[in-house]
Formats: structure tokens, C-alpha cells, sequence
């Protein structure tokens, strides 16, 4: 710590009380990545929905079988 005239000068280390570690950045950054990752995912699962791909529509413009006919004795 230095002083000049009535203004304190002190260097980041001493101002943040102590050394800030690497931990912080890998979390920062794998949670990130993660969240990338599975906001894509979801972005991309939801996009091949059958909706878009037009399979609910080929398959309800399918006629439905008809009833078996009644057995005659």
C-alpha cells in the first residue's frame, strides 16, 4: 500500500484480498458449453417434430379398414 498526498494506492492483489483462482473459468465454461449443447439439442429434436416433417399428415389421410362383414349361417 502506497500513499500519496491523501490518496491511498494499493495493487489488485491487496484490494481483493487474495489471488482469485482457475476453478471459476472451468466452471464458467463447461456450464456454458452444457448449456449450448443441450439448449441445441432441444432446439433440434423440436424441429423434426411430426409436424414439420408432414407424417401426421400422411398418416390421418390414411383411410381407416373397414368393419369385417357379418358371417352369414
Amino acid at each position: 500500500m502506497e500513499r500519496q498526498n491523501e490518496e491511498v494506492h494499493v495493487t489488485t492483489e491487496e484490494a481483493r484480498g487474495g489471488q482469485t483462482g482457475m476453478g471459476v473459468r472451468y466452471v464458467l465454461v463447461i456450464s456454458l458449453a452444457l448449456a449450448i449443447t443441450v439448449l441445441s439439442a432441444l432446439w433440434l429434436v423440436g424441429a423434426r417434430g411430426p409436424a414439420q416433417t408432414g407424417q401426421a399428415a400422411a398418416t390421418s389421410a390414411m383411410p381407416e379398414p373397414s368393419p369385417p362383414a357379418p358371417a352369414s349361417t
